[in-house]
């Protein structure tokens, strides 16, 4: 007799295949919240509220639920006997809970297909996980459960509706990325219509509809939402929205991710801009739009909206990130007049249109070659040469186009480096590749930049990356040809051969001196001869000759003759240049250990290391190491890029690869592999205990190899900042050659710097594939900390339901082993995880055991930790004196600890105290003692947070204006981290806008902040 039912909508049901009558609405509503709850026990007096007011309930409201509960056993067991329990729908957990297999109830089946769908976007397999997404959101039919208006609206079924929207978030983000709109654009345009306000599901919107070809379609929801804001909220755009908009404007976004189609001409010619596009969509020559409005729009804060939209709120850093330029450099005269040239002509070039009048097009250009051939060269010192043409400054990055062990460069990964640069908080960086390029091109709009792309792959790698509007230089570097970026992106190519003799024989006269080389003109021309030309091979020989004065060049010529062999091309590399023989010249003039370290250096997974990290690749200690890397460095194999930071080029690095894996037994190269292992895992470890202490720490995998010493706090965040390219390098290997534990315990050392800084994609990938590991190694506590790590990362990104799994999981993990400590760091979690809901007293009975256990083990870390949750939640509740008297307790403990970040999060509880008992000034006092302490230690998230609390209470303290620039405030920092909480604000700052009371009062602004910030999402007293 299968059953099966609807929840995402109507509630229905079916036994074998025939649809049947679930009862009256309060039978229905009934059953709605057992599907929502499948498996799980809900509670009879959740069951009471779910189905009546508070003043409406009747006085024998728990027997009329019993009543309901076998009304709905007999229709789902037609055979069950009267009073019998049955074996679907069972009494337990103080109430009932239903048990119904996955494949049976729609909800179940939405959730099994969007976890499958992430999996394969983890995978990298997004074609196939759009396909994922879009059957899981086909399955909604309307709002869930189809609540009747006489039940009371329960927290379950508005969690299940946001739980659907943060999906349809996730499925767009993905399908856009790999231009698949279409799949997703039905669901996504029915959750955006529910949430007008919600900016970002209209920026995805509007993204959707330029990708599929509704460029009009686009432009009015963009119109329409902008005017909305600004009506209803008094508000502009945001950066996400408006760059959509200017997407909208622009060429259509998958147009641009093929590489064709509006960004190119019928003669592939050139790219059009913005403002090109923009006027091929419906602009008159006098400049009107289609519906009599001018083009130019109208002029906010931001920008123009809507005709030309906003330019991102987040005012731009001027970013300075080229790297120094070669100090002897020779040649390219004809190449570099060709650049200059090209420049000149650009600047000079009559404007297509009057919009771009202060700003000339955009100019892209190509240098191409094969590997060594001084690609980097020539564009570093043409950069250099043109920066002040560009006063808002540089991009730079390395795409490591042909890296043979960390593998290219992915462009969301270069976005989100550049959107750091460019001054957006880390934080407010949006997931998925094609709102980071939106965000990219709206803040280099109107903006002169130039943009130096280092050592591409394909085109397919740098067109993300490319301005969007016209002002910017783009230099792009690559072993490849790029053909596609010539024609459909109007790139100027410049292929770079080898020196010319000439050039070659200067070279090396400028690096060893003019006398010598005119002292033996044969010898020189014979290295020049056996070098290829190839400027790195040349330097490499000059190197050589200048660190030995004394040596004839006629003898330095001999044993690079005698060194000659054959070459295999590396890339598009000339098969006739023959460089290998260079590098093993300079190679087999190493010493032993020198030599050895080249080799191991390979291993590493970044574009740079640091010593540290050397001598544990090594073996050796840090002091001996240093000596070897300035060997390798006098030889040119190696290049000190910033002070202590070390990296070569792809070449050598390919070189090195060979002669490791020649050379080094496989249990050699694994033992090195884990030497590197344990130094990023125990730095990690000692960075976590300064930057966040937790209050269950876990011990590192015992090694020989010691971590880098880090002096504080400051030092500690300024290392994870630096290493975390190398750190997620390192965790790919641990995952890849089977390392588990450093798996976890990886994870778990970046769980607080990734939680307040907003890495929160990153994390969850962390974690989850933490939890695969703790269960491949069967470990207990691995098990414990990867479940609560993975919970935290799911509560972080709203995915509460999952949340909650996880982290009764981790609770029952903690119990089995008797780890007191992570019991009450569970606990902790869980609390944070109910407040969020507006669940505060479920939180405090969730919390009440952690006090005890944090007693019992002696934790006063801990002991103050839970001290300011209850007050946090007392306060949410009205129990203001009680909450005053834990909070005051806490404080104390939190500066005699000197843990700056936690006396940060009491502060704020306090200003929630006072603003409960009526003092809002003091209130407001409080609040901004912990805003300075959150901006102190760089908690971007809580800062946010604590704004709007201080708008709150600047309100209450009858200070409308201020109260209203502080939520302003508050909202633009707040939308890239949590709309719905961003929502919320807008709707305060719509209140005092239109001069209308708003009630904000203390126990709503509880319900509807649910605490992201305390317990902070990064850290504090939800528990470590």
């Amino acid at each position: 007799m299968p059953l099966r039912f609807t929840v995402l909508g109507d509630v229905r049901v079916w036994r074998d295949e025939v649809e049947v009558d679930p009862g009256p609405p309060l039978r229905r509503t009934l059953l709605a919240l057992l599907l929502a709850r499948s498996g799980s026990p809900v509670p009879l007096p959740d069951i009471v509220d779910s189905l009546w007011a508070a003043d409406r309930q009747p006085a024998r409201a728990v027997n009329m639920v019993h009543r309901h509960v076998g009304a709905l056993r007999r229709l789902l067991e037609p055979e069950l006997p009267n009073r019998a329990a049955g074996s679907l729908l069972l009494r337990g957990g103080g109430g009932y809970r239903l048990l119904a297999p996955v494949d049976s109830v729609d909800l179940l089946l939405f959730r099994q297909r969007a976890a499958v769908a992430r999996k394969l976007v983890e995978q990298h397999d997004t074609g196939r996980a759009v396909e994922e997404f879009a059957d899981a959101l086909a399955l909604r039919r309307g709002p869930t459960a189809g609540c009747p208006a006489e039940a009371a609206p329960h927290p379950v079924f508005t969690e299940l509706d946001r739980e659907y929207d943060a999906v349809v978030r996730e499925a767009a983000d993905v399908a856009l990325g790999c231009d698949a709109a279409a799949r997703v654009l039905p669901a996504l345009t029915e959750t955006a219509t529910r949430r007008p306000l919600d900016e970002g599901l209209q920026s995805l919107l509007v993204r959707a509809l330029t990708q599929t070809g509704r460029r009009a379609e686009a432009l009015e929801v963009f119109r329409s939402t902008a005017t909305r804001l600004t009506e209803e909220l008094g508000v502009d755009p945001g950066p996400e929205l408006a760059a959509a908009g200017r997407g909208a404007i622009g060429e259509p976004e998958a147009a641009r991710a093929r590489g064709g189609g509006a960004g190119s001409d019928a003669t592939g010619a050139g790219r059009r801009t913005g403002a090109d596009a923009a006027g091929a969509e419906g602009r008159s020559a006098d400049g009107r739009t289609a519906e009599g409005r001018s083009a130019e729009g109208r002029t906010t804060e931001s920008g123009t909206v809507p005709e030309a939209p906003l330019a991102p709120d987040t005012p731009p850093m001027r970013p300075a990130q080229l790297p120094p330029a070669l100090p002897v450099f020779v040649g390219r005269e004809a190449e570099l007049v060709r650049l200059h040239a090209l420049l000149d002509e650009t600047e000079a070039a009559p404007r297509n249109s009057p919009r771009t009048a202060p700003l000339p097009p955009t100019v892209i250009s190509t240098i191409t070659g094969p590997a060594g051939v001084g690609k980097t060269t020539l564009a570093l010192h043409l950069a250099h040469d043109v920066a002040d043409r560009f006063p808002d400054g540089q991009l730079y990055v390395n795409l490591r186009g042909f890296a043979p062990v960390a593998g290219p460069a992915h462009p969301q990964d270069v976005l989100r480096g550049f959107l750091e640069a460019l001054g957006v908080p880390a934080a407010r960086i949006p997931d998925g590749l094609d709102a980071r390029a939106a965000l990219y091109r709206g803040l280099l709009a109107g903006r002169r930049v130039l943009v130096l792309l280092d050592n591409a792959r394909d085109g397919a790698q740098v067109r993300p990356l490319l301005p969007g509007a016209p002002g910017c230089l783009v230099l792009v570097t690559s072993r490849n040809r790029l053909t596609g970026l010539v024609s459909a992106d109007g790139a100027h190519p410049l292929p770079l051969d080898v020196l010319t003799p000439a050039e070659a024989r200067s070279a090396l006269a400028l690096r060893i001196g003019a006398a010598r080389v005119a002292a033996e003109p044969e010898a020189a021309s014979e290295i020049v001869s056996l070098t290829a030309r190839l400027p790195l091979a040349l330097a490499m020989v000059a190197a050589r000759a200048a660190a030995h004065p004394a040596f004839p060049l006629a003898a330095l010529a001999g044993q690079l003759r005698a060194a000659h062999g054959g070459l295999d091309a590396f890339g598009d590399a000339d098969p006739a240049t023959d460089v290998r023989a260079v590098f093993s010249w300079s190679y087999d003039a190493l010493g032993a250990p020198a030599a050895r370290l080249f080799r191991l250096l390979s291993l590493h997974p970044g574009a740079e290391l640091t010593v540290h990290a050397a001598a544990a690749l090594a073996g050796e200690p840090v002091a001996g190491t240093r000596a070897l890397l300035d060997e390798l460095t006098d030889a040119h194999l190696l290049t000190e890029r910033s002070p202590g930071r070390y990296g070569c080029h792809d070449l050598l690095r390919a070189y090195a690869t060979e002669l490791v894996h020649a050379t080094e037994s496989g249990d050699e190269c694994r033992a090195a592999l884990r030497r590197m292992l344990d130094h990023y895992l125990r730095t990690a470890h000692a960075a976590a205990l300064l930057f966040d202490p937790p209050t269950s720490v876990i011990t590192p995998v015992e090694s020989a190899v010691r971590g880098r010493p880090l002096a504080d706090e400051a030092a500690a965040l300024a290392w994870l900042t630096a290493e975390r390219p190398a750190l997620l390098g390192a965790f790919a290997q641990a995952v890849e050659h089977g390392f588990d534990a450093h798996v976890w315990q990886l994870a778990w050392t970046l769980e607080r710097f990734h939680e307040r800084h907003g890495h929160w994609p990153e994390y969850l990938a962390l974690q989850r594939a933490a939890l695969e590991s703790a269960r491949r190694l069967a470990d207990p506590v691995a098990l414990a900390q990867a479940h609560r790590g993975l919970g935290r990362a799911c509560m972080m990104l709203r995915h509460y339901t999952e949340a909650y799994d996880q982290l009764h999981a981790a609770l029952g993990e903690f119990a089995a082993f008797g780890d007191a400590d992570g019991q009450a760091q569970a606990r902790l979690s869980l609390w944070a995880l109910l407040v969020r809901q507006g669940r505060h007293e479920d939180g405090l009975e969730a919390l009440a055991p952690a006090l005890g256990l944090y007693l019992e083990s002696g934790n006063r870390r801990g002991q103050a930790d839970v001290l300011v949750a209850t007050a946090w939640s007392e306060a949410g509740l009205g129990a203001g004196r009680r909450a005053l008297t834990h909070a005051h307790r806490a404080l104390a403990l939190f500066q005699e600890l000197g843990i700056r970040l936690a006396e940060g999060y009491t502060w704020d509880t306090l200003g929630q105290v006072h603003g409960q008992l009526g003092r809002p000034e003091r209130s407001v006092a409080c609040h901004r003692r912990a805003l300075d302490l959150f901006r102190e230690v760089g908690d971007l998230f809580n800062e946010a947070c604590v704004l709007d609390r201080i708008g709150d209470a600047q309100h209450a303290a009858g200070h409308p204006t201020d109260a209203l620039g502080t939520w302003r405030e508050a909202h633009a920092a707040l939308h890239s981290f949590d709309p719905v909480w961003a929502a919320e604000v807008a709707r305060k700052i719509s209140a005092a806008e239109s001069s209308v009371e708003s009630a904000v009062t203390s126990q709503a602004h509880f319900v509807h902040c649910a605490l992201p910030t305390l317990p902070p999402p990064s850290n504090g007293p939800r528990g470590q």
